[in-house]
């Protein structure tokens, strides 16, 4: 009777996690998506402890400190990170997703190997195959999630200084991946030949680990999406494993719909920028230091002069990037939208580009924050067609998602899906400076004679641009 309590609640908590996964896939859901996948982890940990209970393998004094510890890191975590940080943050959770599976897997294996009666129909070789694979890509998650996290970040602080993250990838790294992967294969192997030595377990996290670190070490800014997206499907896939391990069901289908979804969302982000994972992987793309010289300048604009051009547009295009990201300008762009929708009677809406920013989703993520109607949020795909009959085109701090460099056949941004901002019948760009992008390409749409630049801050020129329009 307890077992079929425990299978209704896993089944539950299973289809609570489906369920959230699909609101997940639209902006106006995902709310509601991110309250069904708590409910669904709620029912699942108070079901385990459930069964805990009546196995009488339960300790009451770890399992609420746990609670409470994680709980409170939780919310000081959600309160004290600004959006900018979310997609370091999100690296760090699928690092400490890896890890936590990987460390279960161990806990377990090691149990057994100790002498520990293995479950009816559970043999020893079966448990060593999923810890090692567990330790495999569970480690292997959490270096290469921690170098990523410095890697957005820009580097790391060492006692009082500064140290960029590098972007490292000599040809010869390539075969040392190779080697380490089959590496630890072998070593797996060795433990189904022997199960009982726990040194080739030891071994499999300390290459697992620096094969973590030699994965992402290459790979350059403009990729970290697909990174990003990659640790958290692996995360999930260790998760699973470890599922197998201690023969949990919820936890099994939870990594699998992880995994799942999360190579989804990573070959989505591979064809956005049409890449293939393999190049991701194995050739460093932007950051690499191989950045173009400048030449050409760009006399700037002032605020006024693009308010002048705004009055009368009939259709605006506002094309965020990372730059929106780093002012924290999303507010005055909502308020400018608003301006000129009410003064001038002008079509507003949001071009999204799959890659902006440094995760997936990053723009809807912050123009959700400022309350921007959904339906205005369109993908690349849908308002490319529009742009020829669009009066202005606005870009904040987006580069490479922009440049019409993409639509050659040469250079690191060849054949990458753009948005065409440049067919728009006026272009404003708000950006620092005519520094390049992550690609390292000069963008020739900021030399156009239909393109001005108001060079600053995004918040700052945002709010100049605002009160030129309320002026006018």
């Amino acid at each position: 009777m307890l077992e079929d309590w425990v299978s209704i609640g896993y089944l539950i908590s299973a289809a609570l996690f489906i369920m959230g996964l699909k609101k997940l896939g639209h902006p106006r859901t995902a709310p509601r998506g991110n309250q069904l996948g708590a409910l669904a982890m709620l029912v699942a940990v108070l079901t385990t402890i459930a069964d805990m209970q009546f196995s009488g393998e339960i300790y009451w004094v770890l399992i609420g400190s746990g609670i409470l510890l994680g709980s409170a890191i939780g919310y000081w975590m959600a309160k004290k990170v600004e959006m900018t940080g979310m997609p370091e943050m999100v690296a760090l959770f699928n690092g400490f997703g890896g890890a936590a599976s990987a460390l279960v897997a161990l806990s377990e294996s090691m149990k057994y190997i100790d002498g520990a009666t293995l479950p009816e129909g559970l043999e020893l070789w079966v448990v060593m195959i999923a810890a090692g694979l567990s330790a495999l890509v569970g480690w292997m998650t959490l270096t290469g999630s921690l170098l990523a996290m410095y890697k957005l970040k820009g580097g790391i602080s060492v006692f009082g200084k500064w140290i960029k993250t590098p972007t490292w990838g000599p040809k010869w790294l390539n075969p040392v991946k190779v080697i380490l992967f089959f590496g630890v294969l072998t070593l797996i192997v060795m433990a189904v030949n022997d199960p009982l030595n726990s040194n080739i377990l030891w071994a499999i996290i300390a290459i697992s680990c620096l094969l973590g670190i030699v994965l992402v070490l290459p790979i350059g800014g403009a990729d970290m999406p697909v990174v990003v997206s990659l640790l958290n499907s692996l995360s999930g896939i260790a998760a699973a494993f470890t599922g197998f391990i201690i023969g949990n069901s919820v936890l099994i289908v939870a990594g699998s719909l992880v995994g799942a979804s999360g190579l989804i969302l990573t070959f989505i982000m591979c064809k956005a920028m049409n890449r293939r994972l393999i190049d991701v992987l194995f050739k460093s793309f932007g950051g690499s230091g191989d950045k173009v010289e400048l030449t050409r300048t760009k006399v700037g604009s002032d605020a006024d002069e693009v308010a002048m051009i705004l009055d009368g547009a009939q259709k605006v295009i506002i094309i965020p990037g990372y730059g929106m990201a780093v002012s924290q300008c999303q507010h005055q762009v909502k308020e400018f939208a608003d301006l000129i929708a009410e003064k001038y009677d002008t079509e507003v809406s949001y071009a999204i580009h799959p890659v902006a920013g440094r995760m997936p989703g990053h723009m809807n993520v912050l123009l959700a924050e400022a309350n921007v109607p959904y339906e205005q949020l369109i993908e690349m795909d849908e308002i490319n067609s529009e742009f020829p009959d669009c009066d202005v085109a606005l870009i904040i701090g987006a580069n490479d998602t922009t440049n019409p460099a993409a639509r050659g056949d040469e250079g690191p941004l060849a054949g990458m899906p753009i948005i065409d901002a440049d067919l728009a019948r006026s272009v404003v760009i708000i950006k620092r400076s005519l520094s390049v992008g992550y690609a390292g390409v000069d963008n020739d749409l900021f030399y156009m004679d239909k393109t001005m630049m108001l060079f600053g801050d995004g918040k700052l020129m945002m709010g100049q641009l605002n009160n030129a329009i309320k002026e006018s």
